[in-house]
């Protein structure tokens, strides 16, 4: 094997340096606020439970599941929903909706900023929300929360819009760390949902920050594992087919709330009053569905519990699924605060719960557990979150292998039937679209020698600049630009018509040949063994079409690279995907409606 040259020597794995270090450090300042921001947000939201529901101020845990609700409590949600309205109004539009995709927003599109106004008052309109019976989870809010946390740091602070990205995502994966006590899924769901990039200047810190804000929430005495759950499966051919099918439910499922949501979202946006108001009739619809059943209520970790524990029966499970979709989808769809994370678990395991009667025997409260992560990681696109999810909120790494099974079969069914799911279908209708499949970038593994031009035509260094000006206007030239060269091969610049007519209106003599007009001029170049990543800045940078390539070994001209040979490597990639989606017709693409395109078939 022939030693490594040129670029080789300091090419790596990675382009991550030790600012890296830097930019952990200050994670570790982000974690401890989220941190804080959790407990607070946890406790405000006891508090407006309290408040709401006994006028008392005082933070006790209640479960709304347990209350017996009036007529009168349909004024509790509704009450709520106008305090969050006129905080959106008059306060910050941000704080409308989970919260997610509108942290993928300020991420991609607004290089990662957001104001204190997010911090402050999306704990406080989510709790304001939960606490009045919102159907929601505090993850949404705190991601966000945590995010803009971090946010705010890093814009006090001389880092890059990429470094601010990272210390964003570790603020929110802090705060989903402190709510639910997950960090490995908080890390899991920065990779697939948040970072759109798997780099060790981003993974670094948001892992930093989740680890710092688990060993701070165990150390103030936070529960470890919200809800212990000892059940498993033993692998076997019944049991795979039964881990499949929940899966594809789930996905089902998820694909029927993404909808349900978004269609009560269009419903709202047709009524003739000022969005201040929507969420109010959400509220009501919230207070209506508590006298249905009042466990559908509030963020119902009671629910999960006891669906782990097999305590829920199919009947009552039905009821909940039932009433918790329609309550949220439309809450949701109202535009008020809350998160998507613990309602996705409970109608996920409400649904496992109402089937298991169908599939095979387990350990109560398994295919729940199933059903709660698959609709999860169905819903938000995020499989691996979902999976690391449930085993770390139950503590048991027996059912990964199921876990994970059933999250990938919810995931294949929601994107064959979905083009977007339900964190970027809100952004899509903002005009913006959202590409979430990672791969690596051809021109990083696509060297010069691959594409170039081998047989260039050159001109030499004596040419005058009168007959550079012929040679370039001649009809029978075929090239826009062209190498000059020595009498030994060696690049001494490249002129085109722009370079000629430059030199003509400077009043160089017509005489004057190229060797002369070139003397002094900066040269770039590339090589035949660089990679088309570094020649795609090259060529930016020096604003030109073309670049000569020259050996290293005696920098004597061995091709031409331009704009074109790099689109190339696009088109064959294409056209290779063309020839794999040809196989099965109907299967192999998909036009915009998502469903098969008619151009596959012809």
């Amino acid at each position: 094997m022939s030693a490594p040259t040129g670029d080789h020597r300091r090419l790596g794995d990675f382009t991550t340096d030790a600012r890296v270090l830097l930019i952990a450090a200050i994670a570790v300042v982000v974690a401890s606020a989220g941190v804080i921001a959790g407990i607070v947000l946890l406790q405000l939201i006891r508090l407006a439970t309290n408040l709401a529901y006994f006028g008392r101020f005082s933070f006790a845990d209640i479960d709304l599941g347990q209350l017996s609700l009036g007529p009168s409590s349909v004024l509790i949600p509704v009450i709520g929903a106008l305090i969050i309205g006129l905080m959106a109004r008059f306060g910050s539009e941000k704080i409308r909706g989970h919260g997610i995709p509108e942290a993928i927003e300020a991420i991609l599109l607004g290089r990662s900023r957001l104001d204190a106004k997010v911090a402050v008052l999306k704990p406080l309109s989510s709790a304001i929300s939960i606490g009045s019976g919102g159907p929601f989870g505090a993850e949404g809010p705190i991601i966000m929360t945590g995010g803009a946390i971090g946010s705010l740091i890093a814009q006090a602070l001389p880092v890059s819009d990429d470094e601010r990205k990272a210390l964003l995502v570790a603020g929110a994966a802090a705060g989903m760390t402190t709510v639910f006590g997950t960090p490995i899924a908080a890390i899991m769901l920065a990779v697939e949902l948040l970072l759109f990039e798997w780099r060790p200047r981003s993974f670094i810190p948001v892992a930093v920050a989740a680890i710092i804000a688990e060993v701070e929430r165990t150390a103030l005495g936070m529960p470890a594992i919200l809800f212990p759950f000892g059940g498993e499966m033993a692998p076997s051919a019944a049991g795979l087919g039964g881990w499949i099918s929940i899966g594809i439910a789930a996905g089902l499922l998820s694909g029927l709330l993404t909808q349900l949501v978004y269609a009560c979202e269009d419903g709202f946006q047709k009524l003739p009053i000022h969005w201040m108001w929507w969420p109010m009739i959400g509220g009501l619809v919230v207070g209506l569905g508590g006298l249905i059943d009042s466990r559908a209520l509030g963020v119902g970790y009671a629910n999960i519990a006891s669906m782990l524990n097999g305590e829920t029966i199919a009947t009552a499970a039905i009821l909940l699924l039932a009433v918790k979709a329609v309550i949220w989808s439309v809450a949701l769809g109202s535009g008020t605060s809350g998160g998507v994370l613990a309602p996705l678990l409970i109608m996920g395991g409400a649904m496992g719960a109402s089937l298991s009667g169908f599939l095979p025997e387990a350990t109560p409260g398994f295919w729940a557990l199933l059903a709660m992560a698959a609709t999860m990681g169905g819903t938000m696109r995020a499989p691996l979150t979902a999976t690391f999810f449930a085993v770390e909120l139950t503590g048991n790494t027996h059912v990964l292998l199921p876990l994970i099974t059933a999250c990938a079969a919810a995931h294949a069914t929601t994107v064959l039937l979905m083009k977007r799911s339900i964190l970027t279908e809100k952004i899509a209708r903002r005009g913006h679209h959202i590409v979430r499949e990672y791969r690596v970038d051809p021109f990083a593994l696509t060297r010069v020698s691959d594409v170039m031009t081998r047989a260039v035509e050159t001109v030499p260094a004596s040419m005058t600049l009168h007959g550079a000006a012929s040679f370039l206007t001649n009809p029978k030239t075929r090239h826009p630009s062209f190498p000059v060269v020595d009498d030994e091969d060696r690049v001494l610049g490249l002129i085109d018509p722009p370079s000629v007519l430059a030199w003509r209106r400077a009043g160089k003599h017509r005489r004057t040949t190229l060797r002369e007009l070139l003397e002094g001029t900066k040269i770039t170049v590339v090589y035949p063994d660089e990679y088309l990543e570094a020649v795609a800045d090259k060529l930016n940078t020096a604003n030109v079409a073309h670049l000569p390539v020259i050996s290293r070994s005696d920098a004597k001209l061995v091709g031409y690279i331009g704009w074109r040979d790099l689109m190339a490597v696009r088109a064959k990639l294409r056209a290779e995907e063309h020839q794999r989606s040809s196989f099965i017709p109907l299967l192999g693409r998909r036009g915009p409606s998502g469903l098969p395109s008619r151009e596959a078939e012809l």
